[in-house]
């Protein structure tokens, strides 16, 4: 049965962290299989095809229907599609329905049509996003319009399984979309190995395939145990409709540039060796996990109770909502960034380096998830804060930011791409993900003011804590090292016993400094056992 959604009227304002943090606790569990079977997947990926140019072809062909599901639901889902819904969700159920169908329809002509253009237009969209293989490699390129049409049914896919995905949230139904992507990962962790001898690199496309198909199969299955039964109609004027679009639409557009941004980053990595891209993606994934996990967990389930507290205009509420969101985000992703920036090389070297992932490929590997690490930080915040705007039914202003942005990733890209290779890139990368938290945090503080004086003392909190763990570990460095290629073992006991010892000290010093979120974190951990 469909659980009862809450009202406004029927939350329990003693107890806001406890349901805050059981939403995004489910999203969390989710997200916990989904990010281990996403590095076991990177991990079957660096076994069998190392960091080669091959490697680079993918992670190009594959960011593809990557893009266009952001620019088509990703954007949408949290500016516009969860926050129509929810409303519609609070109203009479048979509108609801009605929008289901509507939305559906819509979305399967559209998609449709796109699926078709992308098969067609292949070798001019390979030439936009890799031209830098045809110095390195001219038989890359081809490749990568091969690869771009294998998995051009993963945009109809990918977006499908994104829109029920926005209906389930409303419904405030968090468990199977959690799951439903680490079922993507599994099935891309089972495809690869089987068919790697066979059709090489093709298998990577296979997986894809298999695994975007499970995971829109899933979740309408979870439609279906809603009691969500609804009729394809085709209504292009239906009030709900013209909503979202007036919403979506200046996200549309801030996308466009973003997309323009990943287009060009992947381009001039493509130009600065045919490994570059194979590299910064590894560091990508382990910089993304903490984000994941956390970050993008609190958001979601914060969105849909900050949407309701703007509409029934609870402005104390939702400050008090959004602030104990950023504090909790800050709790958890310290000790992350801290580790992945001290301990990056024993963790590359245990889960990528073997087989055909060498040495040389952990040292590239490691510097740039050194620097990926500050963009990390400021990407954690940046999360909640752009949903705290979309609450507030404003996506002008996160897209303007957007822009400003990828204004300067250009300019720091175009400046360091010559003297530093593919770093330069990744500096690039860091220096957009500080400059939109910044004038985000700026923005967010005309509209509603400040947050209270917890969150700044939370984050001189958090921030004395982490010097803590760092300093542990710089100890721990200087008296014994972790210098160690040849043991996957020693490289276990470097991250168990450094990483135990840091994070020990993280907490200790969060408890002897009074962090009052520690606290209620471990109160609702107990009452789960």
């Amino acid at each position: 049965m469909t659980p009862t959604n809450p009202t406004i009227s029927q939350a329990q304002p003693s107890r806001p962290i406890s349901s805050l943090a059981r939403s995004a606790s489910i999203l969390s569990i989710g997200n916990i299989a989904s990010r281990v079977l996403g590095l076991v997947r990177e991990m079957v990926i660096a076994s069998y095809f190392g960091a080669s140019g091959q490697v680079s072809t993918f992670r190009v062909a594959s960011q593809v229907p990557t893009m266009l599901y952001d620019f088509l639901v990703g954007g949408m889902l949290s500016a516009a599609l969860v926050p129509v819904l929810s409303d519609y969700a609070h109203r009479d159920r048979k509108e609801f329905i009605q929008l289901i169908g509507a939305l559906i329809s819509v979305f399967t002509i559209v998609l449709a049509l796109l699926f078709l253009l992308l098969e067609v237009a292949a070798p001019w969209v390979a030439w936009l996003m890799a031209a830098g293989f045809r110095d390195s490699d001219p038989a890359l390129l081809a490749l990568t319009v091969t690869l771009i049409r294998l998995m051009a049914p993963a945009v109809w896919l990918f977006s499908m399984a994104g829109l029920l995905t926005a209906i389930l949230y409303a419904q405030q139904r968090f468990t199977f979309p959690a799951l439903a992507t680490a079922v993507y990962n599994l099935c891309m962790v089972i495809v690869t190995p089987l068919f790697a001898r066979r059709l090489g690199v093709t298998s990577l496309a296979s997986g894809i395939l298999a695994g975007s198909l499970v995971q829109l199969l899933l979740m309408g299955w979870d439609m279906r145990r809603a009691h969500l039964t609804w009729r394809l109609h085709l209504d292009w004027r239906h009030p709900a409709l013209r909503k979202m679009l007036r919403l979506y639409a200046p996200i549309a557009g801030g996308l466009v540039v973003s997309l323009f941004q990943v287009g060009l980053d992947r381009r001039l990595a493509s130009g600065t060796g045919s490994q570059s891209i194979a590299w910064m993606s590894s560091a990508t994934t382990l910089q993304q996990m903490p984000l994941g996990l956390i970050s993008v967990a609190i958001s979601l389930a914060a969105l849909p109770r900050l949407s309701q507290y703007f509409a029934a205009q609870q402005e104390d509420a939702y400050r008090g909502t959004l602030g104990r969101g950023l504090r909790m985000v800050l709790l958890l992703v310290a000790p992350a960034a801290v580790g992945l920036w001290l301990l990056g090389e024993p963790l590359t070297r245990l889960l990528f380096q073997r087989h055909a992932f060498t040495a040389s490929d952990t040292s590239h590997v490691v510097q740039a998830l050194s620097i990926y690490v500050i963009g990390m930080l400021f990407a954690a915040i940046d999360f909640p804060l752009n949903y705290a705007f979309y609450a507030r039914n404003n996506t002008l202003l996160p897209a303007l930011v957007g822009v400003a942005s990828v204004v300067v990733y250009i300019i720091v890209a175009f400046a360091l791409v010559r003297p530093f290779g593919y770093l330069g890139l990744v500096w690039a990368d860091s220096a957009k993900q500080a400059s939109h938290a910044l004038i985000m945090v700026a923005l967010l503080y005309a509209q509603i003011g400040r947050l209270g004086a917890r969150v700044m003392h939370g984050l001189l909190q958090i921030g004395l804590s982490a010097a803590a763990m760092a300093g542990v570990i710089f100890l721990w460095h200087a008296l014994f090292g972790w210098q160690s290629a040849d043991s996957r073992l020693s490289d276990f006991l470097a991250l168990f016993l450094t990483g135990g010892l840091g994070l020990l000290a993280y907490l200790t010093t969060l408890y002897i400094l009074g962090f009052a979120e520690l606290d209620q974190l471990r109160l609702l951990i107990l009452r789960r056992k």
